[in-house]
């Protein structure tokens, strides 16, 4: 069983009466294990794909299953408890709370998951640990490098083991140099046994991903595997 199946996904929105379709009937299947770039040109939809899988927003029609739930039939608290379980977001913009430290900004799902406080120290401290962060626990957000505001990003996204880590552009604000050094990270992550699946118009960042999944209009226009 595929760890994300979408079969025939659709999303269209009405903008001042016309029907616009950002995916046009989307199937695809990314297994355990995988490292997937979703690639395109601006308004391809892997915006909007990333979202659905994420369980940001639903589709309009089609099915979508996630570690083998129908994720079109949940409600609003179902999704939620999935995002925080299932997916770690990685963002552009790392979107960290800017008055917590590192620690306090990565134990933020444990939060929300009803994790008792001194575990979530405990778990937050090995995340960080994780992308090699720990002596910049006590910094917050304005303290810290880009590159460094990225690795608590990172290890906020790791610290619930999720089944999935979604990365949105994860270089986009940052140097070349620091950029590598994210790729980096992402890649032994990739090797310790995580799924990755990022979104990018770069396409030295998606060199790193095994397998490429190019969208143009809303569909699926190649689906490439690397040679190991």
């Amino acid at each position: 069983m595929a760890l994300i199946e979408t079969v025939d996904l659709w999303k269209s929105y009405v903008m001042a009466a016309e029907e616009i379709h950002a995916l046009r009937g989307v199937s695809l299947a990314i297994e355990g294990g995988e490292y997937v770039a979703i690639m395109g040109p601006s308004g391809s939809g892997k915006s909007t794909l990333m979202n659905l899988i994420g369980c940001l927003d639903t589709p309009t029609r089609g099915s979508y299953r996630l570690n083998g739930k129908q994720v079109g039939k949940m409600n609003d608290n179902e999704l939620a408890r999935i995002r925080n379980e299932e997916i770690g977001f990685v963002f552009q913009t790392f979107n960290l709370l800017p008055r917590a430290s590192a620690l306090k900004n990565v134990e933020l799902p444990l939060v929300y998951a009803g994790v008792a406080s001194k575990d979530r120290e405990t778990r937050a401290r090995a995340a960080l640990e994780k992308v090699e962060l720990t002596s910049r626990v006590a910094h917050r957000p304005n303290e810290l490098s880009g590159g460094q505001r990225q690795r608590v990003a990172i290890a906020r996204a790791l610290v619930n083991n999720p089944s999935i880590l979604l990365a949105d552009e994860p270089t986009g604000n940052l140097d070349s140099k620091t950029g590598l050094e994210i790729m980096d990270l992402f890649k032994r992550l990739h090797q310790g046994g995580n799924t990755i699946v990022l979104v990018t118009h770069e396409a030295d960042v998606a060199a790193y991903a095994h397998r490429t999944i190019f969208l143009r209009d809303g569909r699926i226009e190649n689906d490439v595997i690397r040679a190991a």
